[in-house]
């Protein structure tokens, strides 16, 4: 008998199908489809492609970091961690956004959460009435769509779009427009995908439009320590004028080469710190006992590690993005922080980003994100980089100086051929 026949249905609980679709998994078919990070990497290994897409750094751990939370296992440190998070991690939190960003904090405002992932969901459900409207920038993480729809929300975006010299700028006078009735404000910065960084007069305006239509500020910093060029990052609430309507999300994952231990913190006022705890609690309680115990002894000890970070990952820009800038016709962007290049191919291709990818694959030997899956469909954002695909030089050094051996090749195919890509 067939089991579908038999087991009730999965459509008489909508939810979900309602995240799924918000993030893009629901195929034309109907069928749900793994994220796009995960189907671009089993591109790459079913075509053998150097894997520039997910932005999983390929270096390691410092071994100091290693070091001090195998420390804390054979310590005992094995069991469940406070709901809250370890003291000594949340005060190493609070130590770190004053000596780094100049952000004040108590250490009894701070919820360690498992990723920075978690920390966004759970504020977004705690703090978004049913209905209610969210704002955020685009292309965007595919969480934060799933988090609204989880919510019973409305997702409005404003685009982030490239100002021809290789930067990027918002549409301000979008932002203005969709601020009109708003609850929630999600401000990535620095940009997944972009690199571009908010500046202080620009998240200022953001604190201003959000005072005024009485809305939550939700921030995504998972790049803050990954600034490459250009000024420093700003918190969004060291920038606005009202800080008390800001929750600050991040982790340790992208700064630390660490994505894997799922080790994030929030940052709000204890009465919204409470709030957003009592949804984080029924998630997944706690994680990460020993390696909250780690990573706060190297935050306390003024490891340079992140700065070697970032020299590394600079190092690794400047062998990537200049091989894509070589591909002639392809508009590359100059990453200012972050993992990632973004590269339109519109003037040497009809193809859009997806089917391009997967030429790129299987007949070039890379892969990459295609920016749209970032974005709304149809949007604005959608339409502009229909042919532009994100590309990480958080990879390996060996990844990476492939990668770019390989778009030298695909540049000499092009002057051979300009119309390689057009498609067929």
């Amino acid at each position: 008998m067939d089991r579908d026949q038999t087991r009730p249905s999965l459509d008489r609980a909508p939810l979900w199908r309602e995240m799924a679709a918000a993030a893009g998994l629901i195929g034309s078919d109907g069928a749900i489809a793994e994220t796009i990070y995960g189907q671009m990497t089993a591109l790459a290994a079913a075509t053998g492609a150097v894997n520039l897409g997910q932005g999983a750094p390929g270096t390691d751990a410092p071994g100091e970091l290693l070091a001090a939370t195998a420390a804390a296992m054979d310590e005992g440190f094995n069991q469940y961690a406070p709901g809250q998070g370890y003291p000594v991690l949340r005060e190493a939190v609070a130590a770190q956004r004053a000596r780094d960003f100049g952000q004040s904090v108590d250490p009894d405002d701070v919820l360690i959460t498992c990723g920075a992932t978690e920390g966004l969901t759970a504020a977004v459900l705690a703090l978004l009435p049913r209905g209610a409207r969210v704002v955020t920038f685009e292309p965007f993480y595919d969480g934060y769509p799933a988090a609204v729809a989880a919510a019973g929300g409305e997702l409005s975006t404003v685009p982030i779009l490239p100002d021809g010299n290789g930067g990027f700028h918002p549409d301000w006078e979008e932002f203005d427009r969709v601020m009109a009735s708003v609850s929630l404000v999600i401000v990535n910065t620095p940009h997944n995908p972009t690199g571009f960084v908010f500046s202080a007069a620009d998240l200022a305006r953001i604190g201003d439009a959000a005072a005024a239509a009485d809305a939550w500020i939700l921030t995504d910093e998972v790049y803050e320590e990954l600034i490459l060029a250009g000024d420093d990052h700003v918190p969004p609430a060291v920038a606005v004028s009202d800080p008390a309507r800001v929750v600050t999300v991040s982790s340790a994952g992208k700064s630390w080469n660490i994505t894997g231990w799922k080790i994030g913190w929030v940052i709000a006022e204890k009465p919204v710190r409470e709030a957003i705890q009592a949804v984080k609690q029924f998630l997944t309680f706690t994680g990460g006992g020993p390696m909250q115990i780690g990573l706060a002894r190297v935050l306390e000890s003024g490891s340079g590690f992140t700065a070697v970070n970032r020299a590394s990952l600079r190092a690794r820009a400047e062998v990537l993005v200049p091989a894509c800038a070589n591909v002639p016709g392809a508009a590359v962007s100059t990453p200012t922080a972050g993992y990632f290049t973004v590269v339109d191919f519109a003037a040497l291709t009809e193809l859009d980003a997806f089917a391009l990818n997967d030429l790129l694959a299987r007949e070039h030997g890379v892969v990459g994100i295609p920016v749209p899956a970032l974005c709304r469909p149809g949007s604005t954002a959608a339409q502009t980089y229909r042919s532009a695909i994100r590309y990480s030089f958080c990879k390996s050094p060996t990844d990476v100086d492939e990668g770019a051996r390989r778009f030298g090749a695909l540049a000499e195919a092009l002057r051979a051929d300009p119309t390689l890509l057009r498609g067929r």
